[in-house]
């Protein structure tokens, strides 16, 4: 008898292999509209760019980062995609999704055209950033149900003591159910110290809220959606500038569906939290249906050191694990009339 993930592999198989002019297996109720960040953890090429510092990520470096280690990484992240938009085994992929931690137009093209995720037919934009290990953010978008109007980055001005980092990317598009404003963020991380680090993430939500304020000024109750790895949690300072702008989270508790093992979308030192959100306009709200961590068990591994469930990482450090990521996909659907 076949268990539940051998009847995923065929549904995943049939997905991405049978010719068939639909792009999903579980047409979308009308009126629905599905939203996923996904944080996929470096999501380099196996060639330097010697404008970056991508050398760990190059096949003499320290990730022995070869050519079929990379496809394996581009099929792993397609993998994870669809594993997170299934449920019950019924497939619905994501009308947009969010990525951090992507490197450069090449390997968007990759994952888009010539990995598992080809047969979805996604489009995307993304930015190109100064970060000096050069990851950037990237939009991923159905054209049926997104149509793309304008898009540009957000570059974030460094203050004297942070490194140049991750540009916003801003993108207006147009659904079924009127236009979005998209905004996806990779906030610094907290390398050095959360403390010292914590002016570089409020410069970001400077420029960010300085945006939306320009964006609020030329259109009335504008629908918004911000997400990505913001590096801070919801109590922290840079998110409750957020609230306090009007934006709503729909990824805190209380919105979120959470399961008793999984209570976030990563995993330090044994305690789970959430580095990833989703934050909405108070204008999409009425539509917001709900949202949830996808924490399928593929996208696991047992915490052998203190216990439970992590993300099933595709690398531990220089070491190869065979997974996916150390962030786990955030989802968030909605209905509109």
């Amino acid at each position: 008898m076949l268990n539940r993930k051998s009847l995923l592999d065929i549904l995943i198989t049939l997905f991405f292999f049978l010719v068939t002019p639909t792009p999903a297996i579980s047409q979308p109720m009308a009126g629905s509209f599905r939203v996923m960040e996904y944080n996929v953890e470096n999501l380099f090429d196996s060639d330097h760019d010697s404008l970056k510092m991508d050398t760990q990520f190059t096949p003499d470096g320290d990730y022995h980062w070869t050519h079929g280690r990379y496809w394996r990484k581009l099929n792993a992240i397609s993998r994870s995609i669809v594993l997170a938009s299934t449920d019950s085994l019924t497939l619905r992929l994501p009308d947009i999704i969010g990525l951090c931690e992507v490197e450069n137009d090449s390997v968007l093209t990759a994952l888009t055209r010539r990995s598992l995720l080809r047969g979805a037919r996604y489009e995307y934009v993304m930015t190109a950033s100064p970060d000096l290990r050069g990851i950037d953010v990237a939009l991923l978008y159905q054209p049926m149900t997104f149509r793309c109007i304008s898009h540009h980055p957000l570059r974030v001005d460094p203050l004297p003591s942070m490194r140049p980092t991750r540009d916003i990317l801003y993108v207006k598009g147009e659904t079924l159910y009127g236009d979005l404003h998209v905004y996806v963020v990779h906030a610094p991380s907290r390398s050095g110290g959360e403390k010292l680090t914590r002016p570089h993430r409020m410069a970001v939500m400077t420029r960010l809220l300085s945006s939306i304020d320009s964006l609020c000024c030329v259109e009335t109750s504008p629908r918004i959606i911000v997400m990505g790895d913001f590096n801070d949690y919801s109590s922290d300072k840079s998110l409750r500038r957020l609230s306090a702008a009007g934006l709503v989270e729909v990824s805190a508790p209380g919105y979120l569906t959470a399961s008793p093992d999984v209570r976030g979308t990563y995993r330090y030192q044994g305690v789970w939290g959430s580095l990833d959100h989703i934050f909405i306009s108070s204008s999409l709200l009425p539509f917001f249906s709900r949202s949830h961590v996808s924490a399928p068990s593929e996208l696991l591994e047992p915490d052998t050191r203190y216990g439970g469930m992590k993300p099933f990482r595709y690398m531990r450090g220089p070491i190869y694990n065979g997974g996916y990521s150390d962030h786990l996909p955030l989802v968030a659907d909605f209905m509109f009339p």
